[in-house]
């Protein structure tokens, strides 16, 4: 007599299936994980932005609006003149070349406006209302 045989394993349709069900999630998730390391990206540079709009209201507070250099890409000599140091606002992402302090205010909250490094898209402005990522 002949035993019957058990059955072992998965057929060739179950595991098709299941490799499509992992391809189709694999393609919806790529997209939106990239976008969320982006905005990751971002955050270093308005972290940053906000650490010069502080500096920038204490110089206010020393030496009013003169002393706060307006209208230019920050560079290390300027950023010196609130207090940094050559390094200190050089990120992973972004480095004192991608802020520029727009304008500021009688109540000493500057304006900081914050270019794309290379790798990112878009630009970034910290106002007196918060942060604010333009997508290109």
């Amino acid at each position: 007599m002949r035993k019957k045989r058990e059955r072992r394993g998965f057929t060739l349709i179950e595991l098709m299936v299941v490799i499509l069900i992992v391809g189709i999630l694999a393609a919806v998730a790529v997209p939106i994980l990239r976008g969320k390391i982006e905005s990751a990206k971002w955050s270093e540079g308005a972290a940053t932005a906000g650490a010069i709009r502080s500096a920038a209201r204490a110089r206010f507070a020393e030496a009013g609006a003169a002393g706060v250099p307006t209208g230019a890409v920050l560079t290390d000599v300027t950023a010196a003149t609130l207090g940094f140091q050559a390094g200190d606002l050089t990120g992973r992402y972004f480095a004192v070349g991608q802020f520029t302090i727009s304008s500021i205010d009688g109540n000493g909250i500057a304006v900081i406006a914050v270019t794309a490094p290379v790798g990112l898209t878009g630009t970034g402005t910290l106002n007196a209302t918060g942060w604010t990522y333009t997508p290109p």
